[in-house]
């Protein structure tokens, strides 16, 4: 389990079945860090086709397709 602290800056992780409890302070602006930034940079910048951009239905139908794929069609490799 993770946790964000906003006014603290720290990341919690919660092992629960080891009963470990580690807590790391990270940067106030960290979007590396931050999960949803890295998979909605790889959304923008290299999963939906330029022509996604020309409506807002089409943009919105290719989102929807993206999101519907990712982990098959659409990986990510957080290491």
């Amino acid at each position: 389990m993770r946790q964000f602290i906003p006014a603290m800056n720290l990341i919690v992780i919660l092992n629960v079945g080891e009963k470990n409890l580690t807590i790391y302070r990270i940067p106030t602006y960290s979007p590396e860090l931050n999960v949803i930034e890295i998979v909605w940079r790889k959304i923008k910048y290299d999963w939906l086709p330029f022509e996604a951009y020309k409506s807002f239905a089409d943009l919105k139908r290719e989102l929807f397709n993206v999101l519907a794929n990712i982990g098959t069609s659409y990986n990510v490799n957080f290491s």
